[in-house]
């Protein structure tokens, strides 16, 4: 089904704004990356200098540095080199960071990446974190309701206050969208959307039934919540691991050694003692190989909207 392209392209505004706003953010960051090419290595810039790597990530929720800590310190002990946190106010703040060259590794959503690539950030994936034994990458997006509530499918949200995370969130706002499309629910007409940035943030202003009479989330967030019932949810491409593609070859191939397929033994046995932890659990259990080409369903569900900002 084509759908029309006013639908989605106004209700993900803030993603496509980025193209004007990014294209000076790359300009002015061109002599920036520039300077922080590799002493002596003749190939490959770093965000700030050749003994540090910038991790970025999309605030989530408010545990998101204590559940990236240990990978970031495996990191660094794999490396050699201080890993440097990076938590965006948002998810266009980290597509302008990494875009602008501020970025040396990263944990995106898939939407995050597509958007950032489409829009002239220089990355490569690879991998994508795995949170269970014998799963694939991937997660859920959830529709959600306040507990008790009559609602019960994404037609019923029609008329509501829909809580959604980020214009940029795959999990809570492209597949969200899309399905709500699906289902006959036009995201600019028919619902009120509300933008909690975050994935827990969304489910407390479900669950209390105010600001939002409904919305959607990642199933690690829902799980956390007794106050809110799960009528509807679609798997998601794993979040990826990516890397600029600006670093020196011999840092990218470290990199993709360190991170493309590891599990989280190996990050304890490697001396990283706060992987062992039962926070930490919750969240890693090894990572898998993922590539541009994964992302492909990112890209057919932006050609079935035909949203503007999904293009090059």
């Amino acid at each position: 089904m084509t759908l029309r392209r006013s639908q989605l392209a106004t209700a993900l505004a803030g993603a496509a704004l980025l193209t004007t706003v990014l294209a000076g953010c790359s300009a002015s960051a061109a002599s920036t990356s520039t300077g922080s090419a590799s002493a002596g290595s003749g190939a490959g810039t770093f965000a700030v200098d050749e003994n540090t790597l910038v991790f970025g990530v999309v605030p989530d929720s408010v545990e998101t540095e204590t559940n990236y800590q240990p990978l970031m310190d495996y990191i660094a002990k794999e490396t050699g080199k201080k890993v440097e946190y990076h938590e965006s106010t948002d998810y266009a703040a980290l597509i302008e960071a990494s875009i602008a060259g501020q970025i040396d590794v990263a944990s995106f959503s898939g939407f995050t990446y597509v958007t950032a690539s489409n829009n002239g950030a220089k990355l490569t994936p690879i991998s994508s974190i795995v949170t269970k034994e014998g799963q694939e990458p991937g997660y859920y997006s959830q529709a959600i309701v306040p507990k008790g509530s009559d609602i019960t499918d994404l037609a019923g949200f029609t008329g509501k206050k829909v809580c959604f995370v980020d214009p940029s969130s795959t999990s809570g706002y492209l597949f969200p969208s899309y399905n709500l499309l699906e289902a006959g629910v036009d995201p600019e007409k028919d619902i009120t959307p509300v933008f909690a940035g975050k994935h827990d943030v969304s489910v407390t202003k479900v669950g209390e039934g105010v600001e939002c009479e409904a919305g959607f989330a990642e199933d690690s967030e829902v799980a956390k919540s007794d106050k809110v019932t799960v009528i509807a949810e679609t798997m998601v491409p794993g979040a990826p691991i990516v890397m600029s593609s600006t670093l020196p070859t011999e840092v990218q191939s470290k990199l993709t050694d360190v991170l493309s397929d590891v599990t989280i033994d190996q990050i304890i046995k490697a001396g990283v003692t706060s992987a062992d932890s039962d926070g930490f659990r919750s969240v890693f259990y090894e990572t898998k190989p993922v590539d541009d080409k994964y992302y492909d369903t990112i890209r057919d569900i932006c050609k079935k909207t035909n949203a503007t900002q999904c293009k090059s």
